[in-house]
C-alpha cells in the first residue's frame, strides 16, 4: 500500500470528484483512477460507488478514510522527526489563521519568523477560528491562531497570546450614539449586526443577553467582523467588535458596568509532535504574549 495511492483516495474522498481530486494532485483523472483501482485491488474491495458524475465512498471506504489519514500523518511525522534530529528549523508548517488576526495581528510576527527561518515553507489557510479548531482537533494542521474558544478542549494547549477588548459599536447617527455606555435592555430595543452566533465571539454576546433574559433582533448576521463594521458605518444596527477594527466611520460605547474582551492565541493538539518549526513560531509568540499580558 503506497502513499501515493493514499493520498489520491483521501483527495477523492475529500473532493468527492475524481477531476478535482487530479487538480488538488497536480496529476491527470487518469492517474488517479489507476491509482484508486490499484488500491481496490490491493484490498480486493470497491472504495467508491461512482452513480454518475457523483462519487460516494463506500462502507469499506468508510472504514479505511481515517486510517489513511492516519497513516500518511504518521508517515509525515516520522519524516519530520528524523529532519528535526539535525536540529534545523526547516520543512513545512501548516497554520489556520483567524481573517481577523491575519490582517491586525499576525504580519509582524510572519515578517519576522519569514526572515529569521527562510527554510520553512509556511502553509498558511486562513479561516473561521471555529473551522481552524475543529481542523486541530482532528490533527490535520500543526497550529491554529485564532479567538480562543470559551470552554476549550481537553485534547488542546491553548497558549493566549492576545486579549482582545471589544466594544458596542454604532453609527453616528444612530439613537444610541448620544450615550457614553449602553446595556442590553437598551441595546435590545434596535437591530443587531453580531458575527454568526456559532462564532466564539457571537457566543460571547449571546451570553450577555441570555443573562438578562433578553434576546437581540438580529438583522443580519456574518462571520467577517470587517464586513460588520461597513454595515454598522452606514447605519443598519450596532454591533460589539474588536476595538482594533474600528475606525471614525463608527462610535464605540462601553457595556454598561463590563469590559467586554475576548482571547486570541495559539492552540495544538496534545498528542501531536512539535517540529522545530512549529517550536519556534510559537516561542515568537510566547514573546509577544508576554508584551501583551505582562
Amino acid at each position: 500500500m503506497d502513499t501515493d495511492s493514499l493520498k489520491a483516495f483521501l483527495a477523492v474522498a475529500d473532493q468527492q470528484s475524481f477531476s478535482l481530486a487530479a487538480e488538488q494532485l497536480y496529476i491527470t483523472q487518469p492517474a488517479v483512477s489507476k491509482r484508486i483501482a490499484a488500491l481496490e485491488n490491493q484490498l480486493n474491495c470497491k472504495l467508491f460507488d461512482r452513480i454518475g458524475r457523483n462519487v460516494h465512498l463506500t462502507e469499506a471506504g468508510q472504514a479505511l478514510l481515517p486510517q489513511s489519514r492516519r497513516i500518511l500523518q504518521d508517515i509525515k511525522e516520522a519524516v519530520r522527526s528524523i529532519q528535526d534530529l539535525r536540529g534545523n528549523v526547516s520543512g513545512r508548517l501548516s497554520m489556520g489563521i483567524s481573517h481577523h488576526i491575519g490582517l491586525h495581528r499576525l504580519p509582524p510576527i510572519l515578517r519576522q519568523y519569514s526572515q529569521q527561518y527562510p527554510d520553512v515553507k509556511l502553509d498558511i489557510d486562513f479561516m473561521d477560528s471555529e473551522q481552524a479548531h475543529q481542523l486541530i482537533l482532528h490533527g490535520e494542521m500543526d497550529l491554529a491562531v485564532i479567538t480562543l474558544s470559551p470552554t476549550g478542549e481537553q485534547q488542546l494547549q491553548s497558549m493566549p497570546v492576545w486579549e482582545d477588548p471589544l466594544t458596542v459599536t454604532v453609527a453616528h447617527n444612530h439613537p444610541l450614539a448620544q450615550y457614553r455606555s449602553v446595556n442590553a435592555e437598551m441595546l435590545s430595543q434596535h437591530t443587531a449586526l453580531p458575527p454568526g452566533l456559532n462564532t466564539y465571539t457571537g457566543q460571547i454576546i449571546k451570553d450577555l443577553f441570555d443573562q438578562r433574559g433578553l434576546s437581540m433582533n438580529i438583522g443580519m448576521s456574518t462571520n467577517y467582523l470587517e464586513t460588520i463594521k461597513v454595515m454598522v458605518s452606514i447605519g443598519l444596527g450596532w454591533s460589539i467588535l474588536p476595538l482594533t477594527l474600528l475606525d471614525d466611520s463608527v462610535i464605540a460605547l462601553e457595556w454598561e458596568g463590563q469590559a467586554l474582551s475576548r482571547t486570541l492565541g495559539c492552540v495544538h493538539h496534545r498528542n501531536r509532535s512539535l517540529s522545530n518549526a512549529a517550536e519556534a513560531f510559537i516561542e515568537l509568540l510566547r514573546t509577544a504574549s508576554k508584551e501583551s499580558f505582562g
